[in-house]
């Protein structure tokens, strides 16, 4: 099997005597897929499991030559254009790896990078330009506060950003006294983007760091959930301290303690 076989294979999916599901396919129907197997190459990469992994990329895979045969139908573009401006971009955008050119170090190498994107005709207005608006807000959130930090707009040291949640827990806690809902929603949202700094300075990425909670949230509740079957009980029957006990007794497990 190679790229040429699946695309192929896809040319044969939307042909006329192809699958009607594939067939009647627009770029905007397959938006949703095409994130949803983005999530699930994610999901497999934390569970670190080489075959789901390999699967999972196949679909995302999928998903792009899907997308590729679309714009050929349309005589846009196929899929070896794809390939070769990717291509075409990592070469330019690499002269010390392709070429002969030297960087004294990763700052130097990033200036040249944001360099050839202009020369590219990516010239921004604003150095939060380019960040996409769709990416999850945590995900939004840490790259916007990046590239502020380039130019220097930054706290000096962690405290610094600590203190600043500080400050903005007591704003929250005040306008909770308030009762006004539009004030709890940007409070709560300064406190977010603050969490987002913190992660950013101890070199956490907050959107792993939270699906690696949820995963594990997922996985106590479901040992509560069974635990709660083998006593033949609904949880709803159970008291939050018996759930409790179940949920510490489901840490013990994952720790080993």
């Amino acid at each position: 099997m190679n790229l040429k076989k699946l695309t192929d294979i896809m040319a044969a999916l939307r042909s006329e005597k192809g699958c009607p599901w594939d067939k009647e396919q627009t770029r905007d129907s397959l938006k949703p897929f095409l994130v949803e197997e983005t999530y699930e190459v994610l999901e497999a990469l934390d569970e670190g499991n080489p075959e789901k992994i390999k699967e999972e990329l196949g679909d995302l895979l999928f998903q792009i030559v899907f997308h590729c045969q679309i714009s050929k139908e349309n005589n846009e573009f196929d899929m070896s254009d794809v390939i070769e401006k990717i291509s075409e971009k990592m070469i330019k955008r690499h002269p010390h790896v392709f070429g002969k050119t030297k960087f004294k170090n990763k700052e130097d190498f990033r200036k040249h990078w944001e360099d050839e994107k202009k020369r590219e005709g990516k010239h921004r207005d604003s150095i939060l330009e380019g960040v996409p608006k769709a990416l999850p807000s945590l995900m939004r959130a840490h790259k916007l506060q990046k590239r502020a930090a380039r130019v220097g707009f930054d706290w000096e040291k962690t405290e610094d950003v600590l203190k600043k949640l500080d400050e903005e827990m007591k704003e929250f806690k005040h306008a909770l006294k308030k009762k006004k809902q539009s004030e709890i929603e940007d409070e709560l949202g300064d406190i977010f983007f603050v969490l987002v700094n913190i992660s950013r300075f101890v070199g956490v990425n907050p959107e792993d760091a939270l699906r690696k909670t949820i995963s594990k949230f997922i996985s106590r509740f479901r040992y509560i959930e069974m635990k709660a079957a083998d006593k033949r009980k609904n949880l709803s029957e159970m008291t939050l301290k018996e759930m409790d006990m179940l949920w510490d007794e489901a840490k013990a497990k994952e720790t080993g303690k």
